[in-house]
C-alpha cells in the first residue's frame, strides 16, 4: 500500500470516527477541501478521495455550490388538530430552538386577510423566524396575527419561546389546526442562506389556518420545511383537519 492510498484511508476513517462521535453532528457542513487539506497537511485530492469514499458509504452528501453534509436523519413531524412544533421535536428526540428575524406590524395582504377572515389592508402583526432540531435549521416560517384583535401580541412574540405562549398570554387558551396545504418549492438565495443549504435544494411549503374554539382564525402561517430534514406524517386520527 502506498503512502498515499494510506493517508486518504486514514483520513476517511478519522473522519468516520468523528461523524460517529458526534462531533459532526447531522446535517452538519464539514470542513471545506481546502482546509481539511491543511489540518490533514495533504493535497485537496488526497482529501476529495476520502470524502468520496464517506459518500459512498451514505454517510455524508455533497451538495454543489454549498459544500459536503453530514447525512442527517429526517425529523418526524406530525401534523393534525394540535399541531405544535416544540412538542414535535420533543416527542421525536429532539432539541427545539427558534432565532427570531423579526416580528413587525404590517397590512394583511388579499390571501392573508382571506385566511384571517379580515379586511384586505388590516393590521397584522407579523413574525419571522427560522426553527432548529439540535441546532440544525429545519424550516423558515412566516406566521400572521389580526392585530386589532391582539394589540399586544406583538411585545409577546418577541419576549416569549413559541407562539403558542404568546398567544395564550393574549388569551388564547387553545387552537385548533383549521386546514394545511402542502406544496413543494425550491430554495431561493435568502432561504438557503438561513437554512444552511444550497439555492434550488428541495422545500416543502406548508399554509396552515388555526382557530380558536369559537372556531376563529387566529394564526395564518406559512413555513417553509428542509426536505432533506423533515419527514412530515399526516396524523390518522386528525382526519378531520382539511389537509390538502
Amino acid at each position: 500500500m502506498t503512502d498515499t492510498v494510506s493517508l486518504w484511508i486514514s483520513i476517511t476513517d478519522t473522519l468516520r470516527r468523528e461523524i460517529a462521535q458526534g462531533i459532526w453532528r447531522s446535517g452538519a457542513r464539514l470542513p471545506s477541501e481546502a482546509q481539511l487539506a491543511t489540518r490533514f497537511d495533504v493535497n485537496r485530492h488526497t482529501v476529495r478521495r476520502a470524502l468520496h469514499a464517506l459518500a459512498e458509504e451514505g454517510l455524508v452528501q455533497p451538495r454543489r455550490g454549498a459544500g459536503v453534509f453530514v447525512r442527517a436523519t429526517p425529523v418526524r413531524y406530525p401534523i393534525g388538530r394540535r399541531t405544535r412544533f416544540r412538542q414535535n421535536l420533543l416527542s421525536d428526540g429532539r432539541s427545539p430552538s427558534r432565532k427570531l428575524l423579526g416580528v413587525t406590524l404590517q397590512t394583511a395582504s388579499l390571501r392573508e386577510a382571506q385566511a384571517l377572515e379580515l379586511d384586505h389592508g388590516a393590521p397584522v402583526h407579523v413574525i419571522e423566524a427560522v426553527s432548529f432540531a439540535d441546532d440544525l435549521p429545519i424550516s423558515l416560517a412566516r406566521s400572521v396575527f389580526c392585530a386589532r384583535r391582539f394589540p399586544d401580541l406583538g411585545d409577546g412574540l418577541r419576549k416569549l419561546v413559541s407562539v403558542t405562549e404568546a398567544l395564550s398570554q393574549a388569551g388564547v387558551r387553545d387552537y385548533l389546526r383549521a386546514s394545511t396545504r402542502l406544496t413543494g418549492h425550491n430554495a431561493d438565495s435568502l432561504q438557503a442562506r438561513h437554512l444552511e443549504i444550497a439555492v434550488g435544494d428541495a422545500l416543502i411549503l406548508s399554509e396552515a389556518i388555526n382557530i380558536d374554539a369559537t372556531n376563529k382564525p387566529v394564526e395564518f402561517g406559512q413555513t417553509y420545511f428542509v426536505g432533506a430534514r423533515v419527514e412530515l406524517v399526516l396524523e390518522e386520527t386528525d382526519r378531520s383537519a382539511n389537509v390538502i
